[in-house]
């Protein structure tokens, strides 16, 4: 039998059928300038724009981004289904205005706490790290510090990034 799920209160074991065909697919973020917010996720963490949306109306503009591996159709109509359709895209959303105004956006990581943070998954931690710290990336929390095999990085709205390296996760939790 494979793994279906941990156990613990609360845990439905048996979910209903139709739900196995459900995608998580998206995040969505806030963000004040979406130059410098593209700039961050696609050249400091490699996402590719997959397709934005303007909403003139609302005086709104939404952004999705994932790690595309080169599946990405060139058909808009087409490429707006497979954004919907994918698992991991981040939506970031632009409120027309906000990127020359003195407002910010809670991050969920000052009181009161909510929203925590993204993650990255990185084939070497601590070479990804040594790139971000040459690019000037802001660090949450650094690899030396509390969990040695996690960090943390912010955006440029103070959104938290966890940067992870799955292998040498196995025991995490373990005592």
């Amino acid at each position: 039998m494979s793994f279906v799920s941990e156990t613990q209160p609360g845990v439905c074991l048996n979910p209903d059928a139709v739900t196995q065909q459900y995608v998580f697919n998206h995040t969505m973020l806030r963000v004040k300038d979406p130059e410098r917010s593209l700039d961050f996720y696609t050249r400091v963490l490699g996402m590719g724009l997959l397709r934005q949306v303007d909403f003139p109306e609302g005086r709104f503009s939404l952004l999705f981004l994932a790690m595309s591996k080169g599946d990405v159709p060139e058909d808009p109509s087409e490429r707006m289904s497979h954004t919907f359709s994918r698992e991991s895209v981040l939506e970031l959303t632009h409120n027309w205005g906000t990127e020359s105004d003195d407002s910010h956006y809670h991050n969920g990581n000052k009181d009161p706490r909510g929203f925590g943070h993204i993650c990255f998954s990185v084939p070497d931690i601590g070479a990804a790290c040594a790139r971000f710290e040459s690019l000037g990336v802001p660090f949450v929390k650094r690899l030396d510090k509390g969990m040695k095999h996690v960090a943390f990085i912010a955006d440029p709205d103070e959104y938290w990034i966890e940067i992870v390296q799955a292998d040498l996760l196995g025991n995490l939790g373990q005592p």
